[in-house]
């Protein structure tokens, strides 16, 4: 419902206690418990990656020791993707029909796998070991495979071994799970002998395994532990040079390096590792060794602020703080970098709302990007505190000393939406061109220019707006703003300057290369209105053509013994690996996506489904329906619980499918989302208003939770939405806007009016999350329905629409 006009942060309560457990483990071995989890996180990569291999067969140096370092992350690093597809050996048919065999025997185990690996209360616990129990063969393997990951994840060393031996003699199916897991176990315990056990030769036994690489790091760091620094060295040189190139790896090889003896390579090594993927977990590590050994001093104050921009542009403000401010206190620096990072500094406290007007202005004030970044600092605390005057002046004095500055560009920019959020559209209008002109190719400059256009037009400057559109379209062609600015000159030289043509050509081109877009819409209901009025030819506009659309299999191959693991070690509850086990494939490059998410869809999880496409497809609203083969958009447009939504829509003369579309943007299928706002659901209500609803429903004692049940959900979010069409007279974008900004503030946007059509409102929404929520909605809306059209032509044996 009702959200804050910036972006939602949704969490799953199906994914945060998952990730906690991850965290969990990773504490007592990050570097290890990186393998199974993929937790690290990296901004930077090597830029020396490609001297990887040479590195390996040479010496080790210093230099070279730093370039053949990585991460024990699972996925296999010698996965080659080609368009030739792999013959399967009767080997590799016999073991997928004996993969498929397990997966059908444990096919019951997965929703209680799931809940254990989410959950890990004390009831998921008891059901699983009771399939356990009762089981036996391939079924009884999955389910210990899934106590044994739990336990391990809750720290139950000695009931995690026990359970992943019983997977490993109850079926063999998984036996490198139960080795790879069995073995980090028994490390992260304390037991290294055992865990030796476990893992050597792990590579000879599993060539085919996603660990294999993993499993090297693993067992390295194992020797180190049994004082065996040579057979570390050994291990690790078995990973594969591309694993080489991860943090995790890069850690466990300065650790061998110390124990040798080569604490200059170590320190090397250390050094690559923290710059290179600062905000690894193992980063951290690798600052903790430096400062042991008196090596921080080593860093160049450029490597040093590298490390602070890294922190800020994560949004780590606090770490990014204290990094600028210990090089403010370096007194071998020169005053004018000094005061830099102090000015940096100060930067970090405003993000983090704790920098005053005062502290502000004891900045040094100096003619150089330092003080043009202070001046910037001050006009954003000018905007907090709602002072004009000041803001103004501010701007005026960057304009004057630093015209070139990007500070300037960041104060026109946020000056522009200040004065936009007050309906001041000449003063925003101004910021905005004032960018755009002395700043074309800033980051903001697209945005900006078009805003200029679009105010411009919503003040009734017709012709000023008509020229701002044209050098919109020629200037930023590939931006996301262009297809409002084709669509609005084609509104204008229809409404104003009677040339009914080249508003075809306009919305001709919008339609062309941005098929479902809001704007396509809206330009064929304008192609209608004008009719059999032929477009003129414009190479400009021509240029707009559809996007060239990848080949997409429609369908996985039924053979690949990676699809039919996956779809084992999902029965386990073990999403994470899902996708490793299908990248593993070397065919999979066309089909993986697909295969991911059907696995996930047949179970039921038709949000981690979605996302899976999503991620793969990212350009399918530019697509033609009949360029995606239909099982694609089957699941980027689900239908799920679709009978409840058929009935609930009926009930409350609802289309239907803008309650599934509702439902996509709100919260991606996925029933147990709860948002930062504590809105519940697949139609994210919040519980006071579901109170409020359920008691109009006519259910009595209604509790919170029953927000997270799909049928009661949208039983009331339907009811709710109908409650905010008759408000708003039934008009849709009216109603869209309010589910998710508030009915007062939809109140405050019509009054802004008076607007000539519904496009020109949603496109005067002053929040851009809510604005592209109403223009996606509608959009997604007519792609269920342009979906099911084309499924019902298929079935027919007739061609598909576009």
């Amino acid at each position: 419902m009702q959200n804050s006009p910036t972006s939602l942060l949704i969490l799953s309560r199906f994914a945060g206690p998952l990730i906690l457990a991850a965290a969990l483990v990773a504490s007592v071995s990050p570097a290890l418990y990186a393998a199974s989890s993929q937790s690290t996180t990296d901004t930077k990569s090597s830029s020396s990656s490609k001297n990887s291999t040479a590195a390996k067969k040479k010496k080790k140096t210093p230099a070279t020791a730093a370039h053949k370092s990585g991460s024990t992350t699972a996925r296999p690093s010698t996965v080659r993707k080609s368009g030739r597809k792999t013959t399967r050996t009767a080997r590799s048919t016999a073991q997928t029909a004996r993969i498929h065999q397990a997966f059908v025997a444990s096919s019951e185990l997965r929703p209680m796998a799931q809940q254990l690996i989410t959950l890990r209360t004390p009831s998921a616990y008891a059901g699983v070991a009771n399939y356990a129990h009762s089981h036996t063969g391939d079924a009884a393997g999955a389910a210990y495979l899934a106590l044994g990951f739990a336990y391990q994840q809750d720290r139950r060393y000695s009931d995690a071994a026990s359970a992943l031996r019983q997977a490993k003699q109850s079926s063999d199916v998984l036996a490198d799970y139960s080795d790879y897991l069995g073995a980090m176990n028994e490390h992260v315990s304390g037991n290294d002998s055992g865990a030796e056990t476990l893992i050597k030769g792990f590579a000879g036994r599993y060539p085919d395994s996603i660990f294999v690489a993993a499993s090297a790091d693993l067992e390295a760091n194992i020797l180190l532990n049994l004082g065996d620094s040579a057979g570390a060295e050994r291990a690790l040189q078995n990973a594969g040079d591309a694993a080489h190139e991860r943090p995790s790896f890069e850690l466990t090889q300065a650790k061998i390096d110390s124990a040798q003896g080569r604490e200059a390579d170590a320190i090397a090594v250390y050094k690559h590792l923290l710059l290179h993927h600062p905000l690894s977990q193992e980063a951290e590590q690798a600052r903790a060794k430096l400062t042991a050994a008196g090596a921080e001093t080593s860093l160049t104050s450029a490597e040093l602020r590298s490390l602070g921009d890294a922190y800020y542009n994560a949004g780590k403000y606090a770490l990014a703080g204290d990094q600028y401010r210990a090089l403010a206190r370096n007194a071998t620096l020169d005053a004018n970098t000094r005061n830099g990072f102090s000015v940096a500094a100060a930067a970090c406290d405003w993000k983090l709302k704790r920098l005053t007007d005062a502290q502000a202005r004891a900045l040094p004030d100096t003619n150089d990007d330092s003080g043009a970044r202070r001046l910037y600092l001050l006009m954003e605390l000018a905007r907090d505190h709602q002072n004009e005057t000041g803001q103004q002046q501010l701007v005026e004095e960057l304009k004057q000393r630093f015209p070139q500055s990007q500070w300037l560009a960041e104060a026109l920019f946020s000056s522009g939406n200040m004065y936009l959020l007050k309906k001041d559209y000449a003063s925003a209008a101004s910021y905005y061109g004032y960018l755009a002109a002395h700043f074309p190719a800033g980051k903001n400059a697209s945005a900006a220019h078009w805003r200029a256009g679009w105010l411009n037009y919503r003040q009734g400057l017709y012709a000023d707006a008509a020229k701002i559109f044209d050098d919109q379209i020629r200037l930023f062609p590939n931006s996301p703003d262009t297809s409002a600015a084709l669509y609005w000159r084609g509104r204008l030289y229809e409404m104003e300057d009677r040339k009914p043509a080249l508003a075809v050509a306009n919305y001709k081109a919008v339609v062309r290369t941005y098929q479902h877009f809001f704007y396509a819409q809206m330009a064929r209901q304008r192609l209608v209105v004008l009719g059999q009025v032929q477009a003129v030819s414009l190479p400009q506009l021509d240029a707009f053509q559809a996007p060239v659309i990848p080949h997409l299999d429609e369908a996985a191959p039924p053979d690949s013994p990676h699809i039919a693991k996956a779809r084992l070690v999902a029965n386990a509850g073990l999403n994470e690996y899902v996708s490793q086990e299908i990248a593993a494939d070397p065919d999979s490059s066309g089909w993986s996506a697909l295969a991911e998410a059907q696995i996930y869809a047949s179970f039921g999880e038709t949000f981690r489904a979605m996302r899976a496409l999503k991620r793969a497809i990212p350009y399918a609203a530019s697509a033609p329906i009949k360029s995606i083969p239909l099982a694609y958009w089957r699941i980027l447009f689900p239908e799920a619980w679709w009978e409840t939504i058929k009935t609930e829509s009926a009930k409350n003369s609802l289309d239907p499918y803008l309650v599934a579309s509702l439902i996509r943007q709100e919260s991606e299928f996925n029933p147990s989302v709860v948002s930062y706002m504590n809105a519940y659901g697949l139609m994210q209500v919040e519980p006071s208003e579901g109170k409020s609803l359920a008691r109009q429903e006519g259910v009595s004692g209604f509790q919170s939770f029953q927000l997270l049940n799909p049928e009661m959900n949208i039983r009331l979010g339907c009811r709710y939405l109908k409650q905010l069409l008759d408000r708003f007279g039934g008009v849709e974008e009216y109603a869209l806007a309010a589910y998710n900004a508030g009915e007062s503030r939809v109140v405050d946007w019509q009054a802004a009016g008076p607007y000539h059509g519904m496009d020109e409102f949603v496109e005067s929404i002053p929040f851009t999350q809510t604005r592209e929520y109403v223009q996606a909605i509608e959009r997604n809306k007519e792609m269920y329905r342009s979906i099911d059209t084309a499924a019902t032509a298929g079935a027919r044996g007739e061609p598909a629409a576009q």
